[in-house]
């Protein structure tokens, strides 16, 4: 990018996932050629109507420095949500990261709940029931496949 500052000196390997439906853990590696002091910074926001907000809650390597971010409290919005990092350095101008991400394709998906299962004793049949796991972003049925591997003992 044109932006002034040392090359190699932005984050790389950015990366986010949402786990147990509101959780959200990002992490990133320091510039290669960033100075020692360099220090990371994230501002995410989860739609252009909302504020920027910096992390709450950051990750940090055996030198202090910041290499990640947990977020809480999480709630998925259909838009695209920005997240912007970028580093202060005493040596050096420090490039920024910047990226969009739809939040529900970067989200790991909870198991199904509440499985039973139950079978005739005399014909070979069972009936196996389950609720679809929970997601942060709907409550549409729809968009979930299941596939049932029964293995007989």
């Amino acid at each position: 990018s044109v932006f002034a500052g040392m090359n190699r000196s932005a984050i790389e390997n950015f990366s986010c996932v949402i786990y147990n439906v509101s959780l959200m853990n990002c992490t990133w590696q320091a510039g290669k050629d960033a100075p020692g002091d360099t220090q990371y910074f994230l501002y995410w926001q989860n739609s252009r109507y909302d504020d920027a907000m910096e992390c709450e809650i950051y990750i940090k390597d055996e030198n202090g420095r910041n290499t990640g971010c947990r977020f809480q409290n999480m709630r998925i919005e259909i838009e695209k949500a920005y997240f912007l990092v970028n580093g202060s350095s005493k040596d050096a101008r420090i490039q920024f990261y910047d990226e969009y991400i739809q939040l529900y394709k970067i989200e790991k998906l909870m198991p199904p709940s509440n499985i039973t299962v139950n079978c005739g004793e005399i014909k070979n049949d069972c009936i196996i029931q389950w609720q679809r796991p929970q997601i942060s972003h709907s409550n549409e049925d729809n968009c979930f496949k299941y596939e049932i591997n029964i293995k007989y003992k």
